[in-house]
């Protein structure tokens, strides 16, 4: 309950701050959906030269790119430690951050996060309803359950992810730029994994698992059978990989050495 209460009250407060900068978030949310538009343009060059990519036609992988925003929006919102190796390491913001009673990782998620990404969610959702249409998927009742839990899983994949690569930083405490390199690779999440050869499939299935952002959960709703079983393990991956980033974690914290000479 502690946990809840200090969830809410960060909430509060960011809310409060944002609000006084109203113009900035209307700024962001029409960048990241010019983003998002180039990205959609990209498939649809894409399949001006080809009626198929791997088995996939154009209507399918637009569902998926769809698919992908909403949990990128989550995970967008509520991990943005791009910088957590400059801001909390090289300039010892962590120190502030260990004199406090809650947990780091929790903290740190807390103040760097970003509501606004949420739009994005938004995004996603107009896209999957227009491929979707365009398909002539069927709803079923315990689709929206399962689109929750699948979103979820991606997020917590993301997020799992993300956080391990920030704590290398406890260990090597220089600057790194490995953070954007593995925003570029998550980009590969966003389709099918079976047009890529078997090496990159294997790593973005078990080692880096960006496909069961995209690619695996989506599969579920366009009812590719041969990808179901993946589809169910979406939220398992995700509940692993962010277990074992927070044991790093805290296993990082302990090595950490403070700032200053």
């Amino acid at each position: 309950m502690f946990y809840i209460s200090m969830f809410f009250q960060y909430i509060s407060q960011y809310i409060k701050t944002r609000l006084q900068y109203r113009a900035d978030i209307f700024v962001e949310f029409f960048s990241d959906l010019l983003s998002q538009a180039i990205n959609l343009v990209f498939i649809l060059v894409v399949f001006g030269h080809t009626d198929l990519l791997g088995g996939w036609s154009r209507d399918e992988i637009i569902f998926i790119y769809g698919f992908f925003l909403v949990p990128f929006a989550v995970f967008s919102a509520f991990f943005n430690i791009w910088d957590f190796n400059d801001r909390y390491i090289v300039k010892g913001e962590l120190d502030r951050i260990l004199t406090r009673p809650i947990h780091s990782l929790f903290q740190i998620i807390l103040e760097r996060i970003e509501l606004e990404a949420l739009l994005g969610a938004i995004t996603g959702l107009a896209v999957m309803f227009y491929a979707g249409s365009r398909l002539g998927l069927e709803m079923h009742w315990y689709d929206p359950f399962l689109f929750i839990v699948f979103v979820i899983g991606g997020a917590l994949v993301y997020g799992g992810v993300f956080v391990m690569i920030a704590c290398i930083s406890f260990w090597a405490d220089a600057r790194m730029s490995l953070m954007p390199m593995m925003y570029n690779i998550s980009n590969y999440g966003r389709y099918p994994v079976n047009i890529y050869n078997k090496l990159i499939r294997f790593m973005l299935t078990w080692v880096l698992p960006f496909a069961f952002v995209g690619v695996y959960p989506a599969a579920f709703f366009l009812g590719k059978r041969e990808w179901f079983w993946y589809s169910f393990l979406t939220p398992v991956i995700g509940v692993v990989f962010f277990v074992l980033s927070v044991r790093l974690w805290n296993q990082g914290v302990t090595k950490y050495r403070g700032a200053g000479n």
